[in-house]
């Protein structure tokens, strides 16, 4: 939620994310995600892409710590 909101990007809770993030890319519906389901559906999907990558991007994260 910090990333996320250092980043800009509150368009959703972090529960309402994990979600989004399930339901597109659990494609077994197991409730749980491996390693290949995710990077196989987060490559499929360039909407995914660019919210994980947004999301995760730490280099607002890094100015705000050297700015105080």
């Amino acid at each position: 939620q910090a990333i996320q909101a250092i980043n800009g990007y509150t368009n959703m809770t972090a529960e309402e994310f994990t979600n989004m993030v399930f339901q597109k890319i659990d494609v077994n519906n197991d409730g749980e995600l491996t390693l290949e389901e995710f990077i196989t559906g987060v490559e499929k999907d360039e909407d995914l892409m660019e919210m994980i990558s947004k999301s995760f991007d730490l280099s607002n994260v890094l100015k705000a710590i050297q700015n105080g």
